[in-house]
C-alpha cells in the first residue's frame, strides 16, 4: 500500500480462535495494504479479542480494507476509530545509557513526562511512558543525546470516548 495518505485506526473484534492474527494480516499482506501498527489483546470477554490496526491511504481503499475485514469468518465487527472522538495511547519501555552524573537530569525528565523508571542498573535506567504518539515521540528525542540502549512500543490501541462502545451486540 502506499503509505501516503492519511491514518485511519480501525478497530477489529474477533474470535479469540488460532490463526485469525494470520488471516488478517495475511488480508493485508494479499491486497498490498502495509500496517503501521497492530496490537491485539482479549477484551472482558475471554473468548473475544480486539485488534487496534493502523494503516495508511485514502477512504476508498480503506473502505475496502473494512469490506475485507467484514468477510473473514472470525471477525465479528469492524469499526473507525477517529481521532477527534477516540482516545489514543501507546506504551514504550526505553532503556537509556545512565551513569552518576546524569541520572538526575533523566530523572526530571521522566516526572516532567509522567514516565516511570522501572529498573535502575549501574550503566542504565529504563523507562515506562504511555502516551499518545507525539507525547512518546517528544520524550523518545529528548532522550536520544543521552543514548538509547533499547526502545520497545506496543503499537497504538485506542477506545472511543465517552458512552459509545464497540459491542457485539450491536
Amino acid at each position: 500500500m502506499n503509505t501516503q495518505g492519511k491514518r485511519h485506526v480501525i478497530s477489529v473484534l474477533v474470535e479469540n480462535q488460532p490463526g485469525v492474527l494470520t488471516r488478517v494480516a495475511g488480508l493485508f499482506a494479499r491486497r498490498g495494504y502495509s500496517i503501521d501498527s497492530l496490537s491485539v489483546g482479549e477484551t472482558q470477554e475471554p473468548a473475544i479479542s480486539r485488534m487496534t490496526i493502523v494503516a495508511r491511504g485514502d477512504d476508498a481503499i480503506i473502505e475496502q480494507i473494512k469490506k475485507q475485514l467484514d468477510k473473514l469468518i472470525d471477525v465479528i465487527k469492524v469499526v473507525f476509530l477517529p481521532a477527534e472522538s477516540s482516545v489514543y495511547r501507546e506504551l514504550v519501555l526505553v532503556k537509556i545509557k545512565a551513569n552518576a552524573d546524569n541520572r538526575a537530569s533523566i530523572a526530571g525528565i521522566v516526572d516532567i513526562f509522567r514516565a516511570h523508571i522501572i529498573d535502575v542498573a549501574t550503566n542504565s535506567v529504563t523507562v515506562e511512558l504511555t502516551g499518545d504518539q507525539p507525547k512518546i515521540q517528544a520524550f523518545v528525542e529528548l532522550m536520544e543525546p543521552y543514548g538509547i540502549r533499547e526502545l520497545v512500543r506496543t503499537g497504538l490501541t485506542a477506545l472511543q470516548r465517552g458512552d459509545a462502545d464497540i459491542s457485539i451486540d450491536d
